[in-house]
């Protein structure tokens, strides 16, 4: 069975960084990817878009693929959205198959702030997009918790559905959704930075521009 790669965020909305990090790890890891727009995010501010709008962007963005896939489960949680919540469902669903959570070396670094983060490695591999011999400058805990967990995705860690820091090797895009908000609410045009069809679908990007709801 292939890992089921999963990768969480705002998506607010949906650039061309989300897409490629996340269909290159689907490459390297050989998996499966899930993309899960949250609901209310632990770390940062409320989303501009609603929610409808973000599966919306979303939707069209996936179109005519099969690599990555919408799991809208955080949509349908209350409160805020867990990763820790999000893995235990997913691996009460999937039994032993492998999960890999998905995310930013900045977001890695950050790891000792999550919610019930020593859980996550039980549940998971954590693949961390960071070129090898990325200098890490993580927290003596989180250092320390990492040692004899870091591997390649050409390892054997498929043998075990958790545990496992994976460095993901992929093309790092500077892509900002805050910055692509700003440009829509100046009325200015975010091609190339955006999925064309996301770019194109009439109305779609209202919800950034002054004066819309």
């Amino acid at each position: 069975m292939k890992p089921l790669a999963i990768l969480g965020g705002t998506f607010d909305p949906v650039h061309i960084g989300h897409l490629c990090v996340a269909w290159e790890a689907g490459e390297l890891l050989d998996a499966e990817v899930h993309l899960l727009p949250a609901s209310v995010p632990p770390h940062r501010p409320p989303p501009t878009a609603s929610a409808e709008q973000r599966v919306a962007m979303l939707r069209a963005a996936l179109a005519g693929q099969d690599r990555l896939r919408l799991d809208l489960r955080e949509l349908g949680r209350t409160g805020p959205s867990y990763s820790v919540d999000t893995l235990e469902a997913l691996r009460m669903e999937h039994g032993d198959r492998p999960l890999v959570l998905l995310m930013g070396a900045d977001a890695f670094a950050g790891l000792l702030t999550w919610h019930r983060w020593q859980r996550l490695f039980e549940l998971a591999h954590l693949g961390v997009f960071a070129r090898p011999g990325y200098p890490s400058d993580w927290p003596a805990e989180l250092n320390a918790w990492v040692q004899g967990r870091l591997t390649t995705p050409q390892d054997d860690w498929r043998q075990q559905p958790a545990g496992r820091v994976l460095l993901l090797d992929v093309t790092p895009l500077e892509v900002s959704a805050t910055r692509i908000r700003s440009l829509l609410a100046q009325g200015r045009s975010p091609r190339y930075l955006l999925p064309e069809r996301v770019v194109d679908m009439p109305g779609l990007l209202d919800a950034y521009r002054p004066g819309q709801e």
